[in-house]
C-alpha cells in the first residue's frame, strides 16, 4: 500500500495517529526531515523485533524517493505487520509540493 505526499499532509494536518518512519540515514536525515523516527534500513530488522506490539498499528515508511522504504515495507509486511504505508516519491515528493 502506498500514501502520496497530499494524503500524508491531511494526517499531519488532522492530527491522525499513525507512526511515520524514516528509513534514510541520519546524515540525510539532519539535512531535511518530517519529524518522523528515524530507523536507517539496514536497523529495521533490529528494530521491528521492539515493536512486535504495533503490528496493526497503521505505519507509514518514507527515504529520499520511496525505493528503500518500499523495501523496508516489504520485510516489515513479511514479518506480519499489517498496515504498512510507503511514502510514494518520499522527501523529493513532499519538498516538491510543500517545499523545505
Amino acid at each position: 500500500m502506498n500514501i502520496n505526499v497530499k494524503e500524508l499532509k491531511r494526517k499531519f494536518d488532522a492530527k491522525e495517529d499513525f507512526i511515520l518512519i524514516d528509513v534514510r540515514e541520519t546524515y540525510e536525515y539532519e539535512e531535511f526531515n518530517l519529524g518522523a523516527q528515524l530507523i536507517p534500513l539496514g536497523e529495521i530488522p533490529e528494530a521491528i523485533a521492539d515493536m512486535k506490539d504495533k503490528k496493526d498499528a497503521e505505519i507509514i515508511l518514507h527515504c529520499r524517493s520511496g525505493a528503500r522504504s518500499g523495501r523496508a515495507q516489504q520485510f516489515m509486511m513479511a514479518e506480519g505487520f499489517t498496515n504498512v504505508s510507503n511514502l510514494e516519491g518520499g522527501v523529493l515528493a513532499w519538498i516538491e509540493a510543500f517545499g523545505s
